[in-house]
């Protein structure tokens, strides 16, 4: 099942699910992660009107956001024009960042471009949305504790991170900005995708600059929940990312987005994320 977050007036989201081009309501009285925890109950359903005609927003506001770098080629590739190496421990420790859940924006809402970059850059990924709670999980259960999975495009100002990862702390304000992790346009339920075999594929103004198969992935979704749940409990709406898909950022072909790009992230099984960059602030 397809499960969104929609407006259903201008200060109200509710719960539903894309059905043939349709938005259900599920009549839920609650946000995604209170309606994932509940076990995804379904009341009385009503139609809410056509895909396009309602507004879709963000499908859930995360209880922590997790980005990891499971795409080899991704590394190789971004790597290769800063003349550095891959670290030999990446290839053991599924390493991660924690964002900020409240920059979380939705499909075809505006990207902010922040005042003090002037490389602005995208990030195609797939997400893991948790929907069971666990600590200790191994990995022959971690696929278990999976709601579902949603797109990530998280959004990177690349001159700034340039100056902040050499102090080994953050990222900091190469990520943190109102807006800049994008995630939608869907959460696709756990019985429906298998997260070893997703085609994704970015594209600017309709040209596609890259992506790749989430069978590239070094490290899997079973590894990230494992190590992340070592001593720790995850609870349902904690997202986990992939991160960036091999060709899925502007970093690893020296191109960038310019304000007023169209960016379009699909992914087999999903959809598409759309969204358009904003103006650089005068």
């Amino acid at each position: 099942m397809k499960y969104v977050t929609y407006a259903d007036t201008p200060t109200r989201a509710r719960i539903g699910y894309l059905d043939d081009g349709e938005v259900v309501d599920v009549g839920f009285e609650g946000d995604m992660v209170a309606f994932i925890e509940a076990g995804a109950p379904h009341g009385q359903t009503r139609k809410a009107g056509e895909v396009g005609a309602v507004r879709l927003l963000a499908p859930l506001r995360p209880r922590t956001i997790r980005d990891f770098l499971a795409f080899e080629g991704h590394l190789i590739n971004a790597f290769a024009g800063l003349g550095k190496e891959i670290p030999s421990e990446w290839y053991s420790v599924p390493a991660h960042y924690k964002g900020l859940p409240d920059t979380v924006i939705g499909p075809d809402e505006e990207i902010p471009w922040p005042s003090y970059t002037e490389k602005l850059d995208h990030e195609l990924e797939l997400a893991a949305i948790i929907g069971r709670p666990g600590r200790g999980i191994t990995e022959a259960q971690a696929l278990d504790h999976v709601f579902g999975y949603t797109i990530w495009n998280d959004m990177s100002a690349r001159d700034v991170q340039t100056r902040e990862l050499p102090v080994g702390m953050g990222p900091c304000k190469a990520k943190d900005w109102d807006g800049s992790n994008i995630l939608g346009p869907c959460i696709v339920t756990a019985d429906e995708l298998d997260p070893h075999d997703v085609d994704l594929e970015v594209r600017i103004n309709g040209e596609r600059w890259g992506g790749t198969n989430t069978k590239d992935m070094h490290h899997t979704f079973e590894a990230m929940i494992a190590y992340t749940s070592q001593d720790l409990t995850l609870r349902a709406g904690e997202v986990l990312g992939s991160g960036t898909a091999t060709g899925g950022s502007g970093l690893e072909l020296d191109r960038w987005v310019q304000p007023g790009d169209l960016i379009e992230m699909e992914a087999s099984g999903i959809g598409i994320l759309r969204n358009r960059v904003g103006q650089r602030p005068t």
